[in-house]
């Protein structure tokens, strides 16, 4: 398993399969890559500085979906599976679990 160090958060994220209004689903080499994922894991939330973020107050904790930058986090393959990891500021908000 893989666990993020400092402020840094693993993100699976989330494959939506993208269809056009006319009902054509696109092919992968025409699909927007999705922002939307599924944090797996948190590190313990240490910033360069000293400071600490509490990932449970700000409710970031495995199982809970989020958006992340388009262009911040990097992309990691564990077990074959394509996986994204991201710092605190790189998280945009949280999905409505609804």
């Amino acid at each position: 398993m893989f666990l993020p160090l400092g402020d840094r958060v693993l993100i699976r994220p989330l494959n939506k399969e993208q269809m056009t209004s006319a009902g054509i689903v696109l092919p992968d080499s025409a699909k927007k890559e999705s922002q939307e994922g599924e944090i797996i894991a948190v590190g313990d939330g240490s910033l360069e500085n000293g400071k600490k973020i509490d990932f449970n107050a700000v409710g970031l904790r495995p199982g809970v979906k989020v958006m992340y930058d388009k262009f911040g986090p990097d992309d990691i393959e564990i077990n074959k599976e394509e996986l994204k990891v991201a710092k605190f500021s790189q998280i945009l908000g949280i999905v409505d679990q609804n």
